[in-house]
């Protein structure tokens, strides 16, 4: 058989993924990897893959060469190829695949490029672990579960642009190297060359940005963003992240609120199928009396019940001396054996949580309690313990005391876990909520002193504002999150609009005039020049795209994320400078 002239300018004429039967008989070109090779040495079937899925290619004694056969034996994993053949029928077809009713008779082939033995297989479900698949991401991301995230995410971002587009935003871009200013995190800083002793920061978020487009005059504005925080690290954080920001002038709260509950209720159509017409509100407080966290999972129940009345002062020191007594309900769970309850002791004693112990209490189908604390409470009492909870026979009551904040948060934590073990948390299920009325600040133990709970440029409460310089901590912010699942997908308020509301926060902040006109004189000097009123929100893409992809982890939806330690292993960075660059950037490093 005489070697074929492959055309220079085509590596395909098809992808992997769109070959059928109407295409038997027909001539083409593809190109791809090779996921796999089974070589009978009378037939060889190559399995040929590319971003748009699997063709199987087959070589046949009868019909091919004997070169062709001893060229196709030498191909392995990951081999770069380029085939032309004709489509042909498959006699074992595969319902599972797109391409299942053909397979393609390889006339010639060229290896564009020969491959090592990866050091995991390039297969859904692989033998390689999380470290050794970040080491080489660039082949992770070969890997269906990884390449359809990415799509996933990008078909999201679509989405989002399209609807905002649609409702009067202009993307607009802001600049990367900005001022350092302090809004909350640390600020990930870059010297300047040409400047010497200097620094640009990069941005936390483009905040005064966005506000200076309005003073513009650009009423609607979004950009899809990196934003950098120099912070530790938790499970599923990165040190840069994707935000939708977004900024509106000549609007209220509602305004706002509503923009975005049309972009959420887009998405969740758009790409879930779901509708989801309520998005119900709550406020600060109450989701921290509720639920113990500012973000709360409504998918499911175990709200929180207050106890103090009906389990202090019954002779269990315990409960008596401490500040909150508050318990949940888990349905279903009295059937709990023993094991199982101390297994969820043992679960909040963890440093993670930091919990002294846990109470229970089971609701019997029988009617009847039973409870880690018999010998301080009657039948009577336990009845009321499950009245306050709203549990059933069948229940099981779980009760934890100490420091109100602290023990709010470590039953939150408890709740969740148990929401996940019990299958409470179902991926396609989806309950947004807008919580509104945070504080405007919070006390810092160990400054001793006040913070923005969200940034220095927050508009309080019209109605409290007199208590700034009464009882600060009483003072609620224009602010708003907007959760999905139990994770904060948004956040924003209306913004400050005048210079004199902007220097008195600066003051209850504990800035200084000379400190406020260093850190952001730029911005009380636009203010002098007619700022409208203006609010805005941001969305954190990376987690929106996680939960709408059925997930809570956002790494895999991040085409080259960092670890748990913000290092990028794959290109071994952060990395040391030479003396050269140092000496260039006018820094000394202090060891």
């Amino acid at each position: 058989m005489p070697i074929l002239n492959f055309k220079d300018n085509m590596y395909r004429s098809h992808t992997c993924g769109e070959l059928n039967a109407q295409q038997i008989g027909n001539k083409v070109t593809l190109s791809g990897w090779v996921q796999k090779v089974r070589n009978k040495g009378f037939m060889i079937w190559v399995d040929l893959r590319d971003r748009y899925g699997l063709t199987q290619l087959i070589f046949d004694e009868e019909r091919s060469s004997k070169e062709l056969m001893e060229k196709a034996g030498n191909l392995a994993r990951e081999f770069v190829i380029q085939v032309e053949g004709t489509v042909i029928e498959r006699e074992a077809k595969n319902p599972n695949m797109a391409t299942g009713e053909i397979e393609v008779l390889v006339d010639d082939f060229k290896i564009l490029n020969s491959s090592k033995t990866p050091p995991f297989t390039i297969e859904d479900e692989t033998d390689g672990g999380e470290d050794l698949r970040m080491k080489y991401r660039y082949l992770d991301i070969r890997r269906n579960p990884v390449k359809n995230k990415l799509m996933f995410r990008h078909q999201v971002g679509m989405k989002v642009r399209n609807y905002l587009s649609n409702q009067g935003f202009i993307e607009i871009e802001t600049p990367y190297l900005i001022k350092s200013t302090p809004e909350g995190a640390r600020d990930f800083v870059v010297p300047s060359r040409m400047n010497e002793g200097q620094f640009y920061a990069l941005p936390q978020s483009p905040q005064t940005f966005k506000q200076l487009l309005m003073v513009g005059g650009m009423d609607k504005y979004f950009q899809i963003v990196k934003c950098f925080r120099d912070e530790d690290l938790r499970a599923d954080r990165q040190p840069e992240f994707t935000q939708i920001d977004c900024e509106m002038a000549f609007v209220e709260q509602e305004d706002i609120l509503n923009i975005f509950e049309g972009l959420t209720m887009h998405l969740l159509k758009e790409i879930k199928g779901v509708d989801v017409a309520e998005f119900p509100r709550m406020t600060y407080d109450e989701a921290m009396k509720k639920y113990g966290n500012d973000k709360p999972d409504i998918r499911f129940g175990m709200e929180f019940a207050e106890l103090d009345d009906l389990a202090k002062n019954k002779g269990f020191n315990v409960f008596d001396q401490q500040e909150l007594v508050v318990g949940i309900a888990v349905p279903g769970a009295a059937s709990f054996t023993r094991k199982e309850i101390d297994n969820l002791i043992s679960w909040v004693k963890r440093p993670q949580i930091g919990a002294n112990g846990l109470v229970w209490a089971k609701y019997n189908e029988d009617g009847t309690l039973k409870s880690s604390v018999d010998k301080f409470y009657s039948q009577e009492d336990l009845a009321a313990w499950a009245e306050a909870t709203g549990a059933k026979p069948g229940d099981l009551m779980l009760v934890m005391a100490g420091d109100a904040a602290k023990t709010r948060s470590q039953l939150s934590a408890l709740r969740m876990h148990l929401g996940n073990e019990l299958g409470l948390r179902k991926a396609d299920e989806f309950a947004p909520l807008w919580v509104v009325d945070f504080p405007l600040l919070e006390w810092d133990e160990e400054t001793e002193r006040f913070h923005a709970m969200h940034h220095p440029f927050t508009s309080p409460k019209k109605e409290d504002f007199a208590l700034l310089e009464t009882e600060p901590g009483k003072v609620r912010a224009n602010a708003y999150d907007l959760v999905l699942n139990g994770n904060e997908i948004g956040g924003g308020s209306i913004r400050i609009h005048d210079k004199e509301t902007q220097s008195q926060m600066f003051k209850y902040l504990g800035f200084t005039p000379e400190e406020a006109k260093a850190q952001f004189g730029f911005l009380m000097d636009a203010f002098q020049y007619g700022a409208p009123p203006h609010g805005g929100i941001a969305f954190g893409f990376d987690r929106l795209v996680a939960i709408l992809g059925g997930q809570e982890s956002i790494r895999d939806f991040i085409a080259f994320p960092k670890n748990n330690a913000g290092r990028d292993v794959m290109i071994d960075a952060p990395a040391k400078l030479d003396n050269d660059q140092l000496d260039e950037l006018h820094l000394q490093l202090k060891l």
